[in-house]
């Protein structure tokens, strides 16, 4: 699979007309940490997406999101019951979202 948040992340870099070689010094990384995030072999690190959001002036939440969404996908990705365990995930996250407002 492809990474959705590297993807987003090249798209909107593209978008802006933006080098690789101008984005990645902000991040305090080489362009070929940036290309490998981009292409889904490598992470970006979670205290990075705010800076990041900023410099590609987005959602923070869409680029949590996104990046969230990779993270999980490589630690099910292999598994058979990969779904059911996303579906109990949820059902954790529902609850305790419902017992907070409680």
């Amino acid at each position: 699979m492809e990474s959705q948040f590297g993807e987003k992340i090249r798209a909107l870099r593209e978008q802006q007309h933006l080098y690789l070689r101008q984005v990645a010094p902000l991040l305090e990384m080489d362009t070929a940490q940036l290309s490998k995030i981009e292409k889904g072999l490598r992470q970006l690190k979670r205290e990075q997406l705010p800076l990041l959001a900023d410099i590609l002036k987005t959602d923070k939440e869409e680029l949590l999101i996104l990046w969230l969404a990779d993270q999980l996908y490589d630690v099910v990705k292999d598994e058979d019951v990969a779904l059911k365990a996303m579906q109990a995930v949820e059902e954790v996250i529902i609850n305790k979202k419902k017992s907070k407002k409680q």
